[in-house]
This record gives C-alpha cells, structure tokens and sequence, in this order.
C-alpha cells in the first residue's frame, strides 16, 4: 500500500534515493530537493506543503481540458473494468481503438483517415522515420532516407526523435553527437527575433525556408525523405515562423517531391486556436504526429494521422513490420474518446480562438509596451514565449551564461505559478479551460516575477 502520510522532506528524501529525473542533473537536483505534487483541479495544482499553483504550462503542453475532469476518469474506469488491455498485433483490436480512429478522421484536416497509435510522441515521432522509409521504399525509391528538421527543434527524446530534433545539447548526451545518428540533417530556426540581423520578418522567413531547397540540392534529392517541423515551435521558445515561411517550405517539399511530417504533439486539439497548428498555419502535410493533447495528458497515448495518398502507398505494400506492446491501448483510447468529447462539448477550440487566447495576448502585449525585459511575445491562441532582453532597441538578449531564463522561472516558482524557462524566454500554455480572471491571475503574477528578474540583473 501506498503511504500518502509522508511529509515534504520524506518524500524528497525517497526521491533522492530511487527516482531519476529526465533532462535533470540528478546530484544538484537531490540536494535542492524535488517540489512533490500532490493534487490538482481545473488550473491549479497543489504541492505537499499545501501551496496552490497556478498551471501556466498545463503540465508538460498537455492538460488541454484542465485537471480532475470526471469524464475522463469516469471513461477510464469503465474501459477498465470491462477490458483492461489487450493488444493490436494478432489481427485483433479493440471498440475505444476503431472508434478512436474514427474521432480521428473527423478533427483532423481533410485526407486524415488513417491511424497508427503508439504510447507517446517520441515512439511516434520514430514510427514516421519507420513508415516513411517504408513508403519510399514501397515506391522503389530505397535510397529516400534521410530526414531534415530544424536546428532547436524538439521531436522528442528517443534516440531516432533526438536526431529528428535539433538541440544540440540532447546529441551531445554521451560525447559529441553520441546521441545522433546518422540519416538525419538539419537547417535554420525561423526564429526571426534572435536572427534574422537586418532583415525584415517576411526576408528572413523566406531566406530560411530556402535552406531546406540548399540543403536538398546538397545532399540530393533521391535521397531526402522528409522535412518534419513543428507548424509553431514549442520547446525551442514558442517560435511562430514569419508568414512567409510555410508556403515556401510547401513549395519546396512538392518540387522535390519531399513528405512534409507536421508534428502536432504540442499544437494539435485547440492549443493554437484550431484543431490543429496546421490549420491556423496554413500547412497541408502528408503525415501529423499526436500526443499530449490527444488525452489532455490523462494516460499515455500518440498517434501518427496518415494523409489518404500516403496510406494508399502502405495498403499496398505488404506488412507493416513495426508496432507497441501499448498501440492502441483500450484504456488510452476510451480516456482519449472522452477528451475530444469535451473539447467539443465545451467549445474549447473556439474558447480559444475567439475569447481567451485574444485576451491572453493582449495582456502579454502590455508587457511588451511596458517592461524593460520584455522584447516581444510570441504565440497563437493559449501558447505563448515572452522574450527577456537587455535592451529592447538593439534586441540584445541575456546571455547563455546570466540565464535570466532560469532566473525568472525560479522567482515563478516562488510565487506559486507555474512558466517554463526556454533559453532567455518564458514559456506559457496553460490549460484550455484557463478563465479570464485565472488569466489575469496568471499576468499578475508574470509580472511580479519578471519586476524581480529585472532587479536581479538591475534593469529596473
């Protein structure tokens, strides 16, 4: 049995002792000591001391319909005791499986009818490099491998989803690109604010999606299976590429006839204002990667949406030798069912769209107008990057070394608000169900930690 009786210092004492934290130094992390949460409702979340916080990154990009939503846990339960688990292989599956498969079809973009599932967006992610190389290969086209990305984009942490990403530091895990393997190139970040120098957004947009027509020429393009990218940017810093950067990207994809992988983990089930960051970008893919919102985080579960000329490719090509002891799972299904259910019901896709996320951005806005350390935000709908600067004019940011980041993060943590650090911006994604006054909340409390980072580094 469980003892939940335990005190804060007990329960990081055994944290210490037994569990491993991802993306953490497990020494300097056992001597701060963890935060243990205990219990969470609506936006907020509770810690073993009995603070209530505010939720500005609802989880890990997930809780799209908040926490404690009884019908998900309800659909959780019944799916339990009727049929726990059973699994895919074996020609069998399952009623949550099928039905979830056909929710799928009718919230995903148009010629989105087909579904693999998988546990999370990392085995998704891996599973199009699986599939992709497949379909070439089905066409008679083997030499079609390697897949471009973007540099600081996040894919997820497997080994074959850290080399689809672009972050350095996750290669460089066990030496200098110990952690990447080869087949996997990448190009610029449209990130225009830390990059793009003199240029105007729409030049420097356009100028980095010409690296990916550069970088086909250079590797050849018999050889180049996919261009996959997040619609907006999400752990590299909430980067919403300049208009003109999709169409060309697309542009690019077709004449080299290259599949274009938009990976939804973070931006698909109304985090941007739409279904999907697709829509609200103006992307046509061939494949999508699902996850996080897919199940508001409730039970692990991805899945990979196939457009119907990619699928045809399959259906024709013999088996599909890949799969998930969790593909599928009856549990994960029902539980991710019920979520898109709310979603619906609560017309939280259009909440966003048209109510929150404006307001959201408006109030962010303020803080561009107003603060010293606030150069831009950037985001759509209820995600959104506040970049910390030095000095506005020049758009001079904090060095890697100062990591005003992590500062302002801790004075959040303090103040009972959850924000991520992301390099020398702070992240916010909180819960689609987020209300205006929690929003307000949330801004007053931003702006009490980012008067504090400021004097830390005596801006203000």
């Amino acid at each position: 049995m469980m003892n939940f009786n335990r005190t804060t210092a007990q329960w990081q004492e055994l944290d210490r002792d037994h569990h491993t934290h991802p993306f953490s130094d497990p020494k300097a992390l056992g001597e701060k000591g963890t935060r243990v949460i205990t219990k969470a409702e609506g936006s907020y979340i509770w810690d073993s001391d009995d603070n209530k916080i505010l939720d500005g990154m609802a989880g890990l990009w997930c809780v799209n319909v908040g926490y404690g939503r009884t019908e998900l846990i309800e659909a959780a339960d019944r799916q339990m005791r009727q049929l726990p688990y059973y699994n895919s292989f074996f020609q069998t599956s399952n009623p949550p499986q099928i039905e979830l498969s056909r929710l799928l079809s009718e919230v995903t973009p148009e010629g989105f009818n087909h579904f693999f599932f998988a546990g999370s967006g990392s085995e998704a992610n891996d599973t199009n490099v699986r599939l992709v190389r497949h379909y070439w290969d089905i066409k008679g086209q083997p030499k079609k491998k390697t897949f471009i990305s973007r540099h600081n984009a996040y894919h997820g942490s497997t080994l074959a989803a850290t080399s689809l990403g672009g972050m350095g530091y996750m290669h460089n895990m066990g030496g200098e690109g110990g952690s990447l393997l080869p087949g996997f190139e990448h190009i610029g970040q449209p990130f225009w604010y830390l990059e793009g120098g003199d240029m105007t957004p729409e030049e420097f947009g356009l100028m980095r999606a010409q690296e990916l027509e550069t970088k086909i020429l250079e590797l050849g393009a018999d050889s180049v299976a996919a261009f996959i990218a997040e619609p907006i940017q999400g752990a590299g810093g909430v980067i919403v590429p300049p208009a003109t950067y999709w169409p060309e990207i697309q542009r690019i994809c077709k004449k080299y006839d290259i599949l274009l992988i938009a990976d939804e983990v973070i931006c698909g089930f109304g985090r941007t204002g739409n279904w999907f960051g697709s829509e609200t970008m103006g992307i046509k893919p061939d494949l999508i990667t699902m996850a996080k919102g897919l199940s508001s985080g409730y039970l692990p579960i991805a899945a990979i949406g196939m457009q119907d000329d990619f699928f045809a490719v399959l259906n024709g090509g013999g088996d599909i030798n890949h799969g998930y002891t969790y593909s599928g799972h009856p549990v994960a299904s029902a539980v991710a069912i019920a979520n898109i259910h709310y979603i619906r019901d609560h017309n939280l896709v259009e909440k966003v769209r048209e109510d929150t996320g404006p307001y959201l951005h408006a109030g962010l806005q303020h803080l561009v107008d107003s603060h010293p350390i606030v150069g831009e935000v950037r985001g759509r709908g209820l995600m959104a990057g506040i970049q910390l600067v030095k000095d506005k004019a020049s758009r001079t940011t904090f060095s890697g070394d100062e990591d005003a980041g992590t500062v302002c993060r801790d004075h959040c943590f303090s103040n009972n608000l959850i924000m991520r650090g992301v390099g020398q911006s702070m992240i916010i994604s909180p819960p689609l169900t987020i209300s205006r006054i929690e929003i307000d909340e949330l801004l007053a409390k931003a702006k009490i930690c980012l008067d504090a980072t400021g004097r830390d580094f005596g801006l203000m």
